[in-house]
């Protein structure tokens, strides 16, 4: 197999010369303490590597019965508990109708909302419905509030059989939900301890809700190993996410402050919100990182394109693409050709859409915005095991680089903290 599943350029490396022989010495010490370290949250470096068939089973037994007897599934998380199936779901799933291989997989407590709570509880009326809640601790508010609702509502639709019904993803040893789940008989998933949220989602956290929705697991965890066999590799000349770590580093020293991560397929939405939180939550400390930022393209060339384009130069483009998506469509032909569109006729959509994106390649390139370009061969399951294995590392890479912590969350916590004392000093008032 190719040691080039994705390819890293630079579209305007003439004004950007990268010294990359200065970072060798820093990279090689990063990479070690990543290979080496038994105290940080780094369990989800060498996991794909790891014998995983017992628990490929265990979610495939799991994911089928739940096919066999629900219309849906609902997912209870937020974050990392939440974005990465969103997101998978979401780009190897087709855009309308019921899924071939899967059923309807929506999501709660990832939000506060009334409106939505009260609307997603009116939806599950005629359908038949499993429940997976997941979370490290059990406390998170979010979906703790969901979980709490959604459980009454299944006790009471399915007596007994409520706990058959209900999946818990959790911590293997302590917290509120690993309590309930032992009480109730809830059927478990462990997250592992040493890996945390936005890193879990090679983990049953995304794997279980993924799986039902239909997505080959077996290759998503494929591409995953390959990516980890590859970028195993400490030299910097021969891996592609170290090589992106440090041209995001290199601009981040010149003064660019946005990353603004791009594509061309609709589908990938939700991946850039998993991407925005690895990369935010993970480098955004000490008054320090790149603000991680997306658009959806061609969508948003028509939205703040302009900007992009002529605005002030604060930001650089990651441009994503694969070459290859599974369906398409071919421009018919008018005989009439009123819309003058004739000359596209015969070529296909993703064509088209192949030549936007090179066409916006250039002209940001021309107008002065550093453009990155990350490609890889086809939108599939192995590749996209790929992609997510290679922004985890790259991730990784980039935070040390900046001298901050990529698996701790502290401004997270703060906001935690505020929202619970100001709910306490109502309930006091109260």
């Amino acid at each position: 197999m190719s040691t080039q599943l994705l390819q890293t350029t630079i579209l305007n490396e003439q004004f950007l010369k990268i010294d990359y022989s200065q970072y060798n010495s820093s990279v090689a010490t990063i990479h070690r303490h990543l290979e080496e370290s038994k105290d940080e949250l780094t369990g989800w470096i060498n996991a794909p590597l790891e014998d995983n068939q017992e628990l490929i089973h265990s979610i495939q037994t799991i994911a089928e019965e739940i096919k066999a007897n629900a219309d849906l599934l609902v997912v209870i998380g937020i974050g990392g508990s939440y974005l990465g199936a969103k997101a998978i779901q979401d780009s190897l799933t087709p855009y309308f109708g019921q899924q071939t291989d899967g059923i309807e997989v929506i999501y709660a407590g990832q939000n506060m909302s009334g409106a939505y709570i009260n609307q997603l509880l009116n939806s599950l009326a005629e359908k038949e419905v499993y429940i997976n809640v997941i979370s490290k601790s059990g406390s998170t508010m979010e979906p703790a509030l969901a979980f709490r609702v959604l459980r009454q509502y299944m006790e009471k639709r399915y007596g007994e059989e409520a706990s058959e019904r209900i999946v818990v993803t959790t911590d293997p040893e302590i917290g509120l939900l690993r309590e309930i789940a032992a009480f109730h008989h809830y059927r478990q998933f462990v997250i592992p301890p040493n890996i945390g949220g936005r890193y879990s989602v090679l983990t049953p956290v995304g794997l279980l809700p993924i799986a039902v929705a239909g997505v080959d697991i077996k290759e998503l965890l494929e591409g995953a190993k390959e990516a980890a066999m590859l970028l195993k590799e400490g030299n910097l000349e021969h891996n592609e996410a170290y090589r992106y770590a440090v041209i995001r580093h290199a601009l981040y020293t010149l003064g660019y402050k946005v990353e603004l991560l791009a594509s061309f397929e609709p589908a990938l939405a939700n991946f850039h919100d998993w991407w925005k939180q690895l990369f935010g939550e993970s480098e955004g400390k000490d008054q320090k990182g790149l603000f991680p930022a997306t658009v959806n393209y061609s969508t948003d060339l028509h939205a703040i394109g302009q900007f992009i384009q002529d605005g002030s130069p604060i930001l650089f483009e990651t441009l994503l693409h694969f070459h290859e998506i599974k369906d398409d469509y071919q421009v018919p032909y008018d005989a009439r050709d009123e819309d003058r569109l004739n000359y596209l006729a015969n070529r296909s959509f993703n064509k088209i859409n192949t030549t936007s994106k090179q066409g916006t390649a250039i002209a940001h390139a021309e107008g002065g915005v550093p453009v990155i370009q990350l490609e890889l061969a086809k939108l599939d399951a192995f590749h996209f095991g790929y992609l997510i294995y290679f922004f985890m590392k790259a991730c990784a890479m980039s935070a040390y680089l900046i001298d901050v912590n990529p698996f701790d969350q502290p401004g997270v916590e703060a906001y935690k903290t505020k929202m619970l004392q100001l709910l306490t000093a109502e309930d006091i008032k109260k």
